[in-house]
């Protein structure tokens, strides 16, 4: 789909790699990609590929991955292998959400972009491991708790106690008993 002239400035490549000693790393190229040289936009039907890039692809594309890095860096994915934050999922989000046509339209979250919705009816994600949703203080919560209650299962009158209840549920057919009673309340 091209897009309306004058939106989008053009992108010299060659400024991408003669940064000043004053600005450095992101923040050089934040400023750059928002001071992008101006120029007449090339027809993009017949303009050659590099040019389409520069005037097109490359001023919407190089703001969101510098974004992309910063919410990457945020998320602290550099200094793990496994995080829960998904790259392609974000940039998805930030190219909807700055595109000029819905420059008047409130923030909209990924799952709620339309086509995201149509993909994710077809093709399922699977949840996402509870080791990358819990903190570090969750998690330790979790494996604390699940020492303790290992440890006090290891004792051995708590083991006289487990084996004297098994031997209960066996000889009264706890089970038999309990299936019987969720029948009843059913067919009431």
């Amino acid at each position: 789909v091209p897009l309306e002239a004058g939106i989008l400035q053009p992108l010299h490549m060659e400024q991408l790699y003669s940064a000043p000693e004053a600005n450095t790393g992101a923040q050089y190229l934040l400023s750059m990609l928002e001071a992008a040289p101006p120029g007449e936009p090339p027809d993009p039907k017949t303009c050659s590929p590099r040019q389409y890039l520069e005037f097109y692809i490359f001023p919407v594309l190089l703001p969101g991955l510098a974004a992309l890095l910063q919410e990457a860096e945020k998320e602290k994915c550099f200094e793990g292998k496994r995080t829960k934050f998904i790259a392609s999922d974000f940039l998805t989000e930030w190219l909807y959400n700055k595109n000029p046509k819905r420059k008047d339209e409130s923030f909209t979250e990924l799952f709620s972009i339309p086509f995201v919705k149509d993909w994710l009816k077809d093709h399922p994600r699977p949840p996402i491991p509870l080791s990358l949703l819990l903190s570090e203080e969750e998690a330790s919560l979790v494996i604390q708790s699940f020492w303790r209650g290992y440890r006090a299962r290891c004792d051995s009158e708590i083991q006289e106690l487990r084996q004297w209840q098994k031997k209960l549920r066996e000889e009264r057919h706890i089970t038999k008993v309990v299936k019987e009673f969720w029948n009843k309340q059913e067919a009431k």
